[in-house]
């Protein structure tokens, strides 16, 4: 009769510590391998737990039918050496306790299969999932409830990042589409400035032959009043007088002329500097259109990798260049990360002293990599303690103007070029307000 019990309740005997079932010794409790998981739960694991570079290695270790270049056929593939014990799904499983033995060593604080559950939602709560998907899965305390639960969660997110993919993907063409139109905006401009240019000189060339005109005139009407001082009164004095109003008429008539050709100077001299003004918005425009390129061509190379193990795996954070950004737009922080990331850098934000305390600033220096800072979005404050900390801790420093995603996406790609404002022997001085 107990022989039928324990024959009976095999998962619940599996869940026990070292006790006796039923009066029989059982063997201890220990991690599930990948060929005993439920076989649902090997496309998730494979696709999110093994990188992609590491699947390339296995399948030429022990020579996959799949071509290296099919990583769709590769996946299926691994998915189907996994779900027997062999040497594939051995030597796979090995490798993944060691890629994530720190998660492993974490979940083991986890007694229960609640605990073990809780402590699942926290690290996906966070965004990380790979290393404690497989900790979880193959916990020796979890439970098949709890797996489906995590395969669930697992299923829906990998659904919510193609659909944040395709949105990404549409506000990037949008973004493109807007640049070129201001490309071909500032075309425009270039060419109507250029038209009004040519004019101005032009009336100015007709303004300087008419200055000459008149300054014979002067000579002419000097020379004529002293003829008329030395003339008799008479006939000759009358047409002289005749002549003198007619020359004091076109003289005054000059006169309206010379002023005209002063507000021709004053129009032709803020036409130039209008126009350099303009030379300068095109400048800086052509360096956010570089950099949004860049971007783009990073966020393009990066679709050839299988797109649900991309956008899911978790990427330790120490990996990354970390940048503090002291200042900017708060409503923008999202989008300052999210670029920041695509870039392969670890993002630290300081508002510049309107929420945060000035104080931290010298410890968030000292520990970031390389500091920017939008000169015309941070108090006066944080930008002359930026500038003297960066100078006594030698920390690269990028200063730059604009708070915008584009003018951020600038200054992140300048940084990670080497180009910076202060403590630079090499790079190339931007735009400051030094």
């Amino acid at each position: 009769m107990h022989a039928l019990e324990n024959s009976q309740q095999p998962e619940i005997s599996i869940l026990l510590p070292k006790k006796v079932v039923a009066g029989m010794p059982i063997t201890p409790v220990r991690r599930s391998k990948i060929w005993e998981l439920d076989k649902r739960y090997h496309c998730p694991v494979i696709g999110l737990c093994l990188p992609q570079v590491d699947l390339e290695c296995f399948a030429r270790r022990f020579h996959f039918n799949t071509p290296i270049s099919n990583t769709y056929a590769l996946h299926v593939e691994a998915v189907c050496c996994v779900t027997s014990r062999n040497a594939v799904s051995e030597a796979i499983h090995k490798h993944l306790d060691r890629l994530h033995q720190n998660h492993i060593k974490q979940f083991e604080t986890a007694k229960t299969d609640n605990e073990v559950l809780v402590l699942w939602k926290t690290y996906f709560s966070s965004g990380k999932i790979a290393g404690p998907l497989w900790a979880a899965l193959t916990h020796k305390r979890i439970s098949p409830e709890s797996g489906k639960q995590i395969y669930d969660m697992v299923h829906m997110h990998m659904h919510e990042a193609v659909a944040e993919l395709s949105a990404t993907q549409n506000r990037t063409n949008q973004t493109e589409q807007t640049l070129k139109e201001l490309i071909e905006q500032l075309k425009q401009a270039k060419e109507k400035h250029a038209q009004t240019e040519l004019r101005l000189r032009q009336r100015l060339e007709q303004a300087a032959v008419e200055i000459r005109e008149l300054q014979q005139s002067r000579r002419e009407d000097d020379t004529l009043r002293q003829r008329l001082e030395t003339l008799e009164s008479g006939r000759a004095s009358t047409e002289m007088a005749q002549r003198l109003m007619r020359l004091t008429t076109e003289n005054e008539q000059l006169q309206i002329r010379i002023a005209q050709v002063d507000g021709l100077k004053q129009s032709l001299k803020s036409a130039c500097h209008s126009l350099a003004k303009l030379y300068r918005e095109r400048d800086a425009l052509h360096t956010e259109r570089n950099a949004l390129e860049k971007l783009l061509l990073t966020f393009n190379s990066g679709n050839a990798i299988d797109t649900e193990s991309t956008d899911v795996v978790d990427t330790d954070a120490d990996s990354f260049d970390c940048i503090l950004c002291v200042g900017g737009r708060p409503a923008l922080l999202p989008q300052y990360r999210a670029l920041a990331r695509r870039l392969g850098l670890k993002l630290l934000h300081h508002d510049g002293g309107q929420e945060n305390a000035l104080s931290r600033l010298p410890e968030m220096v000292y520990g970031a990599t390389a500091v920017i800072c939008p000169t015309d979005c941070v108090s006066h404050a944080a930008y002359y303690q930026i500038k003297r900390l960066c100078r006594l801790g030698r920390k690269p420093c990028l200063l730059f103007k604009g708070a915008g995603v584009s003018s951020f996406a600038a200054a992140l790609a300048k940084i990670a070029s080497g180009e910076t404002s202060i403590n630079s022997g090499s790079g190339k001085s931007p735009e400051t307000t030094t």
